[in-house]
């Protein structure tokens, strides 16, 4: 059986990660979905192995130092990551999963495992993206230059990533997403054992 791949999918605050990715879901209802593990507390009606791994401060060190969390990062003074087995016994079955993360664990992914696929997804310019940001009208314009400086780093540092797809359209670039994901499993090294079946 062909392991399922690990797509990760990274780009600035405004890129519409969010929606892209739920598009490419909306196409494929058999995505693995990996669930972070958190030091936070449940919030009511949350279940621990569904939204959340719920761990303690503690617990989640030892997961770090013993390799069974591939990345995490804090956010008000609680910490997030992405946990290292669920994602081993997904692909071992088979079963793709796509994930959101940061770049570092989007290269940390790309480190760890031969079937990950990392995608950087960008705004069509600098222009567009402060469109998207201030259309959230959630933000001041001190956060926005703030974003926007922390985008351009993002872009700067975006050369490890294996493909670059730009959300100019949202339906274009879900497509786009989904064309990477077939023309991944049809690469000659993850199909060696068909064409041994064959000889």
């Amino acid at each position: 059986m062909s392991k399922g791949l690990l797509i990760s999918v990274s780009g600035p605050s405004g890129s519409g990660k969010g929606s892209v990715l739920a598009k490419v879901k909306e196409g494929n209802n058999s995505f693995g979905t990996s669930v972070s593990v958190t030091t936070r507390a449940p919030r009511e009606g949350e279940v621990d192995g569904k939204d959340y791994y719920f761990k303690s401060k503690d617990e989640f060190v030892r997961m770090v130092e013993e390799g069974e969390i591939i990345e995490y990062d804090e956010f008000v003074g609680n910490l997030y990551g992405t946990p290292t087995i669920p994602l081993q016994e997904m692909s071992e079955s088979g079963t793709d999963v796509l994930l959101d993360l940061t770049i570092a664990g989007s290269m940390a992914l790309k480190e760890n495992f031969d079937q990950a696929v990392t995608i950087f997804l960008i705004p069509p310019s600098y222009e567009e993206l402060e469109n998207r940001l201030r259309g959230r009208g959630t933000e001041s314009d001190e956060d926005i230059k703030a974003r926007l400086a922390v985008a351009r780093d993002e872009i700067d540092r975006s050369g490890g990533f294996d493909y670059v797809v730009v959300n100019d359209d949202l339906d274009e670039a879900a497509a786009k997403i989904e064309a990477i994901i077939k023309a991944e499993k049809c690469r000659l090294v993850r199909n060696i054992e068909k064409l041994r079946e064959m000889t």
